[in-house]
């Protein structure tokens, strides 16, 4: 995979962050080094999607970016099961595209270009996953899409959710933020580098807390919410359907 140096020259001008073709060229290497566990969480999120997906019905990644999350779902889904990926950059499709081809997929599969801000299809799913992406749909949109969601599944459906998050006390949330930090550190991003995406995902990435995501959760319709992994200032869970 190419290397992210995106941020590694000084910007003289910050922009708002966005999915185009520089960020979608080198997605794969920015995420497993920017996301703790990243490959143990994309491992867990198809056990879950495996166990809940059922015959007939349909398995959704919104904001499906390069498609790791559905080539790691097609080893543990009946072939059966539609796929259906959605993502906002037409970057990140063609890209997606081209890594499904490169991974044989085989299964239909729908690629959809749509803002997640907007009104979004979602009909007969059993999964539905949304794997870092809630955390860049405009907060005053995040009720409908959940609520879109909720009424798209089966009964019984779950949604995968991975965020990042805030901690539910400020002063552990700036001791996280830093640890988090460190951690791209550890992997080898400079510090021009750190601040600068921290600068141009300000108004784009806003975090809720893990109390906020869940009580939005059950306002739309989902029941049962449970953490199956967190780190610090990161975390994922499975909700069902009421």
């Amino acid at each position: 995979m190419s290397k992210d140096e995106v941020f590694k020259n000084d910007i003289e001008k910050p922009y708002d962050f966005k999915f185009g073709t520089s960020v979608a060229n080198v997605f794969d290497d920015m995420v497993n080094r920017s996301v703790p566990f990243y490959g143990e969480i994309q491992r867990m999120v198809a056990e879950l999607a495996a166990a809940h997906a059922l015959p007939g019905t349909r398995v959704y990644d919104l904001g499906c970016s390069t498609g790791t999350t559905m080539i790691g779902m097609n080893t543990m889904i009946p072939d059966d099961i539609q796929f259906i990926g959605v993502d906002d950059s037409p970057q990140m499709i063609e890209k997606c595209a081209a890594k499904l081809k490169e991974a044989n997929f085989t299964r239909k599969v729908d690629l959809v270009c749509e803002d997640l801000n907007k009104s979004v299809t979602i009909e007969n799913a059993s999964v539905v996953v949304l794997c870092l992406t809630l955390q860049f749909v405009r907060p005053i949109c995040r009720e409908r899409l959940l609520k879109q969601i909720s009424d798209g599944l089966v009964n019984g459906g779950v949604l995968i959710l991975v965020e990042k998050i805030l901690a539910e006390e400020s002063s552990f949330n700036r001791d996280f933020i830093n640890y988090y930090y460190n951690y791209k550190r550890r992997n080898q991003y400079s510090e021009m580098e750190i601040s600068q995406k921290r600068e141009m995902l300000e108004n784009v990435l806003i975090p809720y807390k893990l109390s906020e995501n869940i009580h939005m959760l059950r306002e739309c319709g989902f029941a049962h919410c449970e953490v199956f992994f967190k780190w610090f200032n990161f975390t994922a869970l499975i909700a069902t359907k009421q």
